[in-house]
């Protein structure tokens, strides 16, 4: 979240960037209670002092006056008492407010209200493939070599749900060993992180878990729900800890399942795998100085770039409008693959996205960092990226690698992990 006094104090730019991002958040009434807890706050603490001074005056003053000064500080205990069951009341509803107020924008984020607004900034490597035959989607190349089950996944868990099957499960775990030894190779420390997060790590990477516009799963009678990503728990995994400047930039990538109930989504654009209710992620995670930050953010992409380079996947990268960005979100970039399999011919389709959230997450998370000689603390800044969507990469690869007698072709650098060069036939 950003910082009160920063939002007090330029509360114009802010307004402006709420505006520009498409926030409901009043920052006019912000200010207002912001204020008032301050003259609040005053209150307390003169009150607090008054009722100190008057203790300490009660052993130094005459034994006929001492009843009459206990009363008196007892009344000024009960004041301050009062006083600060008000300054709580204020103190949580501008907390709520402050929560509310997206992260401010790189100042080079494209202007614009929705996605339509971003602009494409690189195309990778490759070019989209040429067909001399009608390309399948992943859909039907599934049904078609018996790859996904669909109707089996709709049975047993419901609508958006699916079973992987035969090479379709060696493609998901070759993308996965792929995309973490890359990862390793430039000293990510690997991990596999918990499916469920407590929902105040929810609240503090700026996930909702309940509420009407929530995209989590809510595990009932707890305070846990499913993670949408492993940015949640990797971003929690220093929550209320206090680390070393040395120590920066901290790299890790997390392998976890994704829940998300996608309310709202549908149409053809979604078909299939491309928007579904669970699914694995091979996430990036960086904790960075503010001065590192903007750096890691051209790295992160840059990552993610090789990864479908590798592939031998078109694609190209997108710099995200700022009616676009999530909450946390200073900048972002997000990378969208050739799909041939959507709309008419075939369609660019997000596959991953990379945001610095500066110290947005770790304001809500008590990330903070030393500086050697220096009394005090800093917000350390944080990073997440998309390395893999397994669920998205497998439809990149499948309608990609797809020839005219039916089979798909098994990408190189994938074919040391599944032990085969073509899956079908």
């Amino acid at each position: 979240m950003l910082d009160r006094k920063f939002i007090v104090e330029n509360a114009a730019l802010v307004k402006e960037n709420c505006a520009r991002r498409n926030s409901k958040a009043d920052i006019d009434r912000f200010v207002a209670l912001e204020m008032d807890r301050r003259k609040k706050q005053q209150d307390v603490d003169e009150l607090n002092r008054k009722a100190n001074e008057k203790a300490s005056s009660i052993g130094k003053a005459p034994a006929d006056q001492r009843e009459a000064l206990k009363a008196e500080g007892r009344a000024l205990r009960e004041q301050c008492d009062a006083a600060k069951e008000e300054l709580a009341k204020l103190d949580a509803e501008v907390d709520g407010l402050q929560r509310s107020i997206p992260n401010m924008s790189h100042p080079q984020a494209p202007v614009g209200g929705d996605d339509q607004s971003n602009l494409e900034i690189k195309k990778g490597k490759h070019a989209p493939p040429k067909f001399d035959f009608k390309p399948l989607d992943h859909v039907q190349l599934g049904e078609k070599l018996n790859l996904i089950d669909f109707d089996a996944g709709a049975k047993t868990t419901g609508a958006g749900f699916y079973f992987l099957k035969n090479d379709a499960v060696l493609l998901e775990l070759a993308l996965q060993q792929y995309a973490v030894n890359m990862l390793m190779a430039e000293g990510f420390t690997p991990t596999i992180t918990p499916d469920l997060a407590r929902n105040e790590v929810l609240h503090g990477t700026g996930y909702i878990p309940r509420g009407p516009e929530t995209q989590i799963y809510s595990i009932a009678d707890s305070d846990l729900s499913l993670v949408a990503t492993a940015e949640i728990t990797l971003g929690g995994y220093f929550a209320d800890t206090i680390l070393e400047e040395e120590q920066f930039p901290i790299k890790m990538c997390g392998i976890s399942h994704c829940y998300r109930t996608e309310a709202g989504a549908g149409g053809r654009a979604s078909r299939g795998l491309y928007r579904v209710h669970q699914f694995t992620k091979v996430e990036m995670f960086a904790f960075t100085t503010p001065e590192q930050s903007d750096e890691m953010l051209e790295y992160f992409r840059d990552l993610e770039c090789r990864i479908f380079d590798g592939l031998g996947i078109a694609y190209r990268v997108v710099d995200t409008a700022t009616g676009d960005l999530g909450g946390p979100a200073y900048r972002k970039y997000d990378l969208e693959a050739w799909m041939p399999g959507r709309g008419n011919g075939g369609e660019y389709g997000e596959v991953t996205s990379t945001s610095n959230c500066t110290d947005y997450q770790s304001r809500r998370l008590g990330i903070r960092y030393k500086k050697k000689g220096e009394k005090g603390t800093h917000f350390a800044h944080t990073l997440n990226g998309t390395a893999v969507a397994l669920s998205r990469a497998i439809i990149a690869v499948l309608e990609n690698y797809q020839q005219a007698d039916g089979t798909i072709v098994v990408p190189e650098v994938l074919r040391k992990y599944m032990g085969k060069d073509k899956i079908g036939g």
